[in-house]
């Protein structure tokens, strides 16, 4: 009876889901998928010989970009964030603790806020290169950020982050008895570290990489800002679909998908190949005090050097959000400064909406990643079916798709009336974006939920439908409540990220429902900086006060909410 009851209950929470994801995931995937092998009012591979073998070479170039600048991007970010995580974890010096701290400072910066940050700051027309140029009295600015170069710094900054968090959590864990076993054993410092230690960070810096490849092949506001004529396939996809060629688009969307959906499985098979696993019980990390003063000071003055560079592009958004319309023309350097950008956004209705427009959709998209999120999250670790497996990849696809993919899979979904639309053509209206930001965060609540729910025993589940509770009972007075910490992580990460949502936004925004990050696009092409910047600082308050509420009330460190 008792197993009936559960089977029943599995089958009534499972279908919720399963039509959420073939509706929304598989089902705009296929039709995407479909459009591609259109050509010429048939069916065929010719889009795809054209991507390969067009004289032009044109999307192969943007293809091998794309790949060239997210390997690169790995290895740079890996290279500042996984020193500093060693640096920070490992060594005690003055002023250690805030400068860890600081190194995280990135993540409160929206992509397209922060390529705007870097361009008002390493441009052509930048403040830093220009008082360079002045100082030194040269004819023209000594550098500029700008293409592949100007790509790669942007990327570097704003994800060395996942290298630096991941790694210094690995780092906490590992027990310092094995290291101090191997050098007993006499072993010097760099085979302790490739044999004992490196192997342990293993499975977070392939995560880490994991992760920054993935972010790199989707990246869209630094090529899109940055590029200067260098292409990239996120760019190209764009580019097709402002003309009109949406064969060709789908046909790009299908390939980016090809290349980051294979990177993903590479690696995991790559982490997968060995057990990392450390059988040993004992205390975690413990740091070396620096005892030389002269290192111990330099230390201390490069962490300072690090932390003002860290947080100019903050103070440069700051500056110049307080730049009025019209006051900074031909001038090298702003020379007035008040507070009308934020009167304006405040008191006019026409300056407000998009910030207005983000905050509703936002808040409509976070909502369902909560509620769908939670459900999901229950039936893939508490549940038992057929089918399991295929569910949890399912969940995982709006990961793996760049933003660019997810952007055109609902525009060839959605643009006519279909039994998922209600019979509606979603496309043009303006509930696409909130769809478009579910969907792109539900792996966010999802994995979050899963973390806490799988070191949550069973038999606190059983006690409670022993002692005759019913299910909804027992999920919102026991279980729920345990959860939340988890539940929040995700759920404050997708809500900031559906705010700052750019690639996606622009293939699909109205004039009507158009969000902040279109509106900064659209003050940026009006040169207007001023009020570009003031849209840009409201998105990071918000990040900040999120990130405040979680760690003040539910104790919800930014790491782990990010």
């Amino acid at each position: 009876m008792i197993k009936n009851r559960d089977t029943r209950l599995t089958i009534w929470l499972l279908l919720p889901v399963v039509l959420v994801l073939a509706a929304y995931v598989l089902y705009p995937s296929m039709r995407t998928f479909i459009e591609s092998l259109q050509k010429d009012g048939s069916i065929s591979l010719g889009n795809y010989q054209d991507f390969f073998v067009q004289e032009s070479k044109t999307n192969l170039e943007a293809l091998w970009n794309s790949v060239y600048i997210s390997g690169l991007s790995v290895l740079v970010s890996a290279m500042i964030g996984i020193p500093l995580a060693f640096i920070f974890n490992r060594y005690d010096f003055p002023g250690r603790s805030f400068f860890s701290s600081a190194a995280i400072l990135p993540i409160v910066l929206p992509s397209l806020v922060g390529v705007m940050a870097f361009l008002f700051l390493y441009g052509e027309s930048g403040l830093i290169p220009n008082v360079i140029k002045d100082l030194f009295g040269l004819e023209q600015v000594p550098f500029k950020i700008g293409g592949l170069s100007g790509i790669l710094i942007v990327h570097a900054y704003t994800m060395y982050v996942y290298f630096y968090m991941t790694v210094s959590a690995a780092i906490h864990k590992i027990d310092p008895s094995l290291e101090e076993a191997a050098y007993n054993l006499g072993a010097g410092k760099f085979k302790v570290f490739w044999q004992v230690t490196f192997p342990l960070l293993t499975p977070a810096i392939v995560a880490a990489s994991l992760l920054v490849f993935m972010i790199s092949m989707a990246s869209f506001s630094a090529p899109f800002l940055l590029a200067g004529g260098y292409r990239v396939l996120s760019l190209q996809i764009y580019f097709s679909k402002i003309n009109g060629d949406m064969e060709i688009a789908a046909t790009q969307s299908v390939i980016l998908s090809i290349v980051s959906i294979s990177f993903l499985l590479f690696m995991r098979w790559y982490q997968n190949r060995k057990d990392y696993r450390i059988a040993s019980k004992g205390i975690g990390s413990h740091r070396s005090e620096v005892k030389s003063p002269l290192m111990k000071w330099a230390m201390a003055v490069t962490g300072i050097i690090g932390v003002i560079i860290l947080l100019l592009p903050h103070f440069t958004i700051l500056l110049l959000s307080l730049v009025p319309d019209g006051t900074w023309t031909f001038q090298t350097y702003p020379t007035v400064f008040n507070i009308e950008n934020y009167r304006l956004l405040f008191e006019d209705p026409n300056i407000f909406k998009p910030l207005r427009n983000s905050l509703l959709m936002a808040v409509i998209a976070t909502l369902a990643n909560l509620v769908f999120g939670v459900i999901t999250s229950y039936v893939l670790v508490k549940r038992k079916f057929v089918g399991k497996s295929m569910i949890d990849i399912l969940v995982m696809i709006p990961w793996a798709l760049p933003a660019t993919v997810i952007g055109m899979n609902l525009i060839f979904a959605f643009n006519e009336p279909s039994v998922f639309s209600f019979g509606q053509i979603l496309v043009g209206s303006f509930w696409i974006l909130p769809l478009a930001y579910f969907i792109r965060h539900i792996p966010l609540v999802v994995r979050s939920t899963n973390a806490v729910l799988e070191q949550l025993d069973d038999s606190i589940e059983e006690a409670a439908r022993n002692l005759g509770a019913k299910w909804f009972y027992t999920f919102r007075k026991v279980l729920l409540p345990i959860i939340m910490p988890g539940v929040l992580a995700g759920t404050l990460l997708a809500f900031i990220e559906s705010v700052g949502e750019f690639p996606t936004s622009v293939l699909l925004y109205t004039i009507s429902n158009r969000p902040i990050s279109i509106e900064i696009m659209n003050q940026l092409r009006m040169f207007n900086m001023g009020q570009a910047a003031a849209y840009g600082m409201v998105q990071i308050t918000l990040i900040v006060i999120v990130l405040f509420i979680s760690n003040r009330f539910f104790g919800i460190k930014a790491e782990k909410a990010l």
